[in-house]
């Protein structure tokens, strides 16, 4: 299988810029797998597709602000560093900009040396192990210093750093939004819980893993990189009675899915457990947990189309697309979103 049959034609005048005023006022494609029907709906006409007993699974991490630019000690080198995760006490996982002047014990300095940060380890790609140097709350002067890490396609400023964060964004940890739940509001929740919806949550850090480009030929061949997952037993416990009582699964973008996915392969069912997954769904994985799930649009070559693609079936999915592009869509992290389910 190779990538380059996960490309397709997208015009950059697509790619959402900012995100809308109103989050539910998105427009919505609904992609009935069964039949190969597609309909264009708002986001807002969500609640229509759910009947009581359905289970929507949310991925409530909340994104840091992971962005940090500096200056390398010694030389004056400019540097950006994006956190990824946090692997003990003060040491994090960076991908690092200019990576080819951090070496072992360079110490990159941020805001007047306010933050430091220097190197313990050089992994490959841009990996960097740095242990950060301060004096304080880490958290608090990352909070200060640090910047909202959007993706390199969007250029214009984002005013309402909020707007980057699910209104149930609750576990700190991750370097980008789980961006299908952008579109939710409190008030679309509440009507969902009044059609008897039951809403579970899930923690996925989103990192490397999710957003890290495609850089094989051969799709087996791609490396996925770890990413941390929680899950309560809350949530197992709500979702194992769904299973066993055959109600419908569906779940809040690609990261919910790496989630729910990862922990069945793990215990053959759902349970309370934290863990690291490198899972990746592309066509002809064997799926186990969801009827449908609620997607944006994803980048062509990326391992979240490819996951689309298995779950939605190849052929539906790049219809799917196609159609979007004709009636002009908003595609990307501030974009608009797709329902896809089996009935």
């Amino acid at each position: 299988m190779k990538t380059s049959e996960f490309d397709y034609d997208l015009p950059q005048e697509l790619i959402a810029q900012t995100p809308l005023s109103d989050r539910s006022s998105s427009r919505m494609m609904v992609v009935h797998k069964n039949s190969g029907m597609l309909e264009d709906r708002i986001f807002s006409d969500i609640t229509e597709y759910f009947r009581a007993g359905d289970v929507l699974v949310r991925n409530n991490t909340k994104v840091i602000p992971a962005r940090l630019f500096g200056t390398k000690e010694e030389t004056g080198a400019h540097v950006e560093l994006l956190l990824l995760r946090q692997e003990e006490d003060d040491i994090w996982e960076c991908l690092a900009g200019n990576a080819k002047v951090i070496k072992p014990g360079t110490v990159i300095s941020f805001h007047d040396g306010r933050l430091r940060a220097k190197c313990v380890e050089v992994r490959e790609k841009g990996l960097r192990r740095m242990q950060m140097i301060y004096d304080g709350i880490f958290n608090e002067i990352l909070d200060q210093l640090g910047n909202v890490p959007l993706p390199p396609y969007i250029h214009e400023k984002l005013n309402d750093p909020d707007r980057y964060q699910t209104v149930y964004a609750r576990v700190r940890g991750s370097a980008a939004a789980p961006t299908a739940g952008l579109h939710f509001t409190e008030e679309v929740f509440a009507a969902l819980r009044a059609k008897g919806v039951i809403i579970a949550d899930v923690t996925l850090h989103v990192g490397l893993g999710t957003f890290r480009p495609m850089d094989t030929e051969n799709v087996e061949e791609h490396d996925m990189h770890e990413e941390v997952y929680r899950m309560s037993a809350e949530t197992a416990e709500i979702l194992n009675a769904a299973k066993r009582e055959g109600r419908r699964i569906f779940a809040i973008g690609t990261t919910s899915v790496r989630t729910l996915e990862s922990v069945w392969n793990r215990f053959g069912s759902f349970a309370e457990c934290t863990g690291e997954t490198k899972l990746f769904i592309y066509p002809g994985y064997e799926w186990h947990t969801i009827s449908g799930m609620l997607t944006n649009f994803h980048l062509p070559k990326s391992t979240l189309i490819m996951m689309i693609a298995s779950f939605a079936g190849y052929d539906l999915t790049f219809a799917a697309y196609r159609h979007a592009v004709e009636e002009r869509y908003r595609f990307f992290s501030f974009g608009d979103c797709m329902l896809i389910t089996n009935e």
